[in-house]
C-alpha cells in the first residue's frame, strides 16, 4: 500500500509503448503490432483454425502461432501487409509532406484499420 507522502510520477504516453520504453526500432515495432492486430482480428472474425489460416496466408502453422502471440521478429512490415492483402484487405499508404521540413518532431508512421 502506498503512503500518503509517496510521490508517484505519472507521465503521459506517446501512443507508442515501444518508444516510451526506449526500445530500438520503436516505430517499426509499433507498425508491426498494429498490422498484426488487424490480421488477428480478421482471422478471429472468420473463425479460422491456425491450420486453415496458415493455408490462406501461404505460411506454416508455427508462423500463425507466432503471429497470434505477437512474436513478430520473423515478420517484416511488407510481409504483414501482404497477409492483409491475401485476406482481401485494401492497403492504402499516404505520403504527406510535413508543413515544415525543419520540424524537430520525428516523422510518423500511422496504421489504422477500418
Amino acid at each position: 500500500m502506498l503512503k500518503k507522502n509517496s510521490k508517484i510520477r505519472i507521465r503521459k504516453g506517446s501512443g507508442n509503448v515501444f518508444a516510451d520504453l526506449g526500445l530500438p526500432n520503436a516505430r517499426e515495432k509499433h507498425t508491426k503490432v498494429r498490422l498484426a492486430v488487424a490480421i488477428n482480428h480478421i482471422l478471429a472474425a472468420r473463425h479460422l483454425s491456425q491450420t486453415r489460416a496458415a493455408r490462406q496466408l501461404g505460411i506454416n502453422q508455427p508462423k500463425i502461432s507466432a503471429l497470434s502471440r505477437y512474436r513478430l521478429d520473423g515478420f517484416s512490415v511488407e510481409r504483414l501487409m501482404h497477409f492483409l492483402a491475401r485476406l482481401g484487405c485494401d492497403i492504402e499508404i499516404i505520403i504527406r509532406q510535413r508543413p515544415s521540413s525543419r520540424s524537430k518532431k520525428p516523422s510518423r508512421i500511422l496504421v489504422s484499420a477500418a
